[in-house]
């Protein structure tokens, strides 16, 4: 349930739950096979017709709420019955402790990968680890073969990418050097043509790519995020990092016993459900049309974790886990509803960067309209208030 920058918060990331998913597809699809090779496979234009979808396109992630955060048109307190101690919360103290090498590690992996540049090293041998740029020309009793040649390929030494023993013999030679790799297919590979044979390549080492990240000083903060974030110096960001990461640990036990406190109506409002079923709609709808396919191709070919012979056979497998969503959605907003919390323009454009360290939330009103990203916030921003609230045992 998280997303990438706007992590925190758990209800309403459904869309990008699903968007997410769609993109690990496509990255499967380009691996393996077209989108095209694959609607050739899986279904044809006679028998796939997606024209009950047609509204898609007019589709937007903020047609479920409101300009306040809120679902559109739906009181919670209609659906979500809350305890007079809904708040009252008891967590284990080690959820809220965050380290120094959490925090480092927080940095390194989400800041500053950002900002790291790439040195091409020349003057030292490749080791175990590193990751080469080569050229190479594969060949079988002296003659080439397809796919056995690229230039400039990136690869990581010990990843495993290549076939056994080809990393190995990379290690030890200098950038400038070519040189033979002796490998052989295993019998299991995949081309009949090359399982078992014994390969040369001819190898071309051309450098060594160093990743070299910025040292965090106060300088550097000042001069790189705080244009953008809400820091000024490494102390500012290390005590934001903390705060984030804490939040993070405490959320689901948090969300989780609020969940167990309080009851929801047998019916649950079927305009949030068909807002929830139409962004799972829109992820397919959306990914489809990028890659020239149809959506009965994405539901029957696997793409979505499993095969589905239709989508609506697809959406109603998904039917739990949309009513969870709701729920979800339901309960945050009840509690705002009872502490007169609301996400307007203002609050949007002052707590965002509180919420998500990011002073302009436009990036993300442009991709998911303004209320989406103001319903975002407001579940931050209960969640926050009942995470500072909390007993520690």
């Amino acid at each position: 349930m998280k997303k990438k920058t706007l992590y925190r918060s758990a209800a309403c990331a459904l869309a990008v739950a699903m968007t997410a998913a769609l993109a690990g597809c496509s990255e499967t699809a380009e691996s393996e096979s077209t989108a095209e090779t694959a609607s050739a496979e899986t279904a044809s234009p006679e028998t796939a017709d997606d024209s009950a979808y047609d509204y898609l396109a007019n589709f937007s992630y903020s047609d479920g709420f409101d300009e306040n955060g809120y679902l559109d048109g739906v009181t919670a307190a209609d659906y979500v019955t809350l305890p007079d101690d809904y708040d009252d919360i008891t967590i284990d103290a080690s959820l809220a402790e965050v380290t120094d090498q959490d925090i480092t590690d927080y940095i390194n992996q989400n800041i500053l990968s950002s900002f790291a540049t790439t040195n091409q090293v020349t003057d030292r041998a490749a080791q175990d680890g590193d990751t080469v740029n080569i050229d190479y020309v594969g060949t079988i009793d002296g003659v080439a073969f397809d796919g056995g040649s690229d230039q400039g390929y990136d690869l990581e030494l010990g990843s495993g990418t290549f076939i056994d023993g080809f990393e190995e013999q990379i290690v030890g030679h200098t950038p400038g050097e070519t040189f033979d790799v002796n490998v052989t297919f295993p019998e299991n590979y995949g081309s009949a043509d090359l399982a078992g044979k014994a390969a040369v390549f001819s190898t071309t080492l051309n450098y060594i790519s160093e990743t070299v990240t910025p040292e965090v000083t106060d300088a550097w903060v000042q001069e790189n995020l705080s244009p953008t974030m809400g820091v000024t110096d490494v102390a500012s960001l290390n005590a934001f990092v903390k705060k984030q990461l804490a939040f993070n640990n405490q959320y689901s036990e948090v969300y989780t016993q609020l969940h167990d406190k309080v009851s929801f109506a047998d019916e649950l409002p079927e305009s949030a459900k068909e807002y929830y079923r139409n962004v799972l709609l829109y992820g397919i709808y959306s990914y489809a049309q990028k890659y020239g396919t149809d959506m009965t191709t994405i539901a029957t070919s696997g793409f979505l974790g499993t095969g589905y012979s239709t989508v609506d056979e697809f959406i109603a497998d998904m039917d739990g886990s949309i009513n969870t969503q709701v729920e979800q959605t339901l309960l945050l907003q009840a509690i705002a509803e009872k502490e007169g919390l609301k996400c307007d323009t203002n609050t949007l454009n002052t707590e965002f960067v509180n919420q998500y360290g990011i002073k302009d939330p436009s990036n993300f009103t442009e991709i998911y309209g303004e209320n989406y990203v103001k319903c975002q916030l407001l579940d931050s921003i209960v969640m926050q208030n009942l995470i500072d609230n909390v007993k520690y045992e």
